[in-house]
């Protein structure tokens, strides 16, 4: 597989098409791995765990023309995970219920995010918490039937954002504002009144009742999908 600069590949994993014997899939894992896999107390998350860590091996090998079992993952700050012999390959994974998404980019940095979407909580007290205030006007202008899709909206955008800059959620949630809109787009920032026009937002449902969300510091000539199944 080949991946051009400026082109996003994301890949969606739906862990209820998967078997229930996953030692194909960990027999690529390193040691380590395989031990961590098994310190989850619940199966499904296990089944999470090592389906997440063989796509990345699998599809990162195949893009970079090495063996799956040897590439090297590291954590940096804030525990984002990257290659130290590729730097210039960027990467990201997010998983919520039975959905894994991974996104590989060249050049620059990359953050992908996905949420099962509930609807057993207030969002308006969540975002009260979390959201700009910008954000929490545009939240509550909305009828309380269309607020959940919404909020889901805004966070997994301002989640895949601050994954791709690295600083996970001890960044400000409030000191960025993100819309609202089916199109996605980074509106404003805290600190920098150009830093809008340096990022690529885009949302996306990979399965259905999910939202996902992708960020990429850098120009986006067009996003792929695709979908891993082993």
């Amino acid at each position: 597989m080949n991946l051009k600069e400026e082109i996003v590949d994301v890949w969606i994993v739906d862990t209820d098409r998967f078997p229930d014997d996953l030692s194909k899939f960990s027999s690529i894992l390193t040691d380590s791995e395989v031990k961590r896999s098994q310190r989850f107390k619940f199966e499904k998350d296990r089944r999470l765990n090592i389906l997440a860590r063989s796509a990345l091996r699998t599809l990162s090998g195949n893009y970079l023309k090495v063996p799956a079992n040897a590439i090297n993952i590291s954590l940096g700050e804030f525990d984002k995970p990257f290659f130290p012999e590729h730097p210039d390959f960027s990467f990201n994974v997010s998983h919520s219920g039975t959905c894994i998404l991974l996104a590989f980019f060249r050049k620059s940095i990359v953050g992908v995010d996905v949420e099962l979407v509930k609807e057993d909580f207030n969002p308006m007290e969540l975002a009260l918490n979390f959201f700009s205030a910008q954000e929490i006007d545009m939240l509550r202008k909305l009828n309380k039937k269309d607020r959940h899709l919404a909020f889901y909206r805004i966070w997994t955008r301002k989640e895949a954002f601050i994954k791709a800059e690295g600083s996970g959620l001890s960044f400000p949630l409030n000191q960025f504002t993100v819309s609202l809109e089916e199109k996605a787009q980074l509106l404003a920032t805290g600190w920098d009144a150009n830093e809008h026009e340096l990022w690529h937002l885009k949302s996306f449902e990979p399965l259905k009742g999910y939202v996902g969300a992708l960020a990429v510091k850098s120009k986006v000539a067009d996003v792929n999908f695709y979908h891993w199944r082993g």
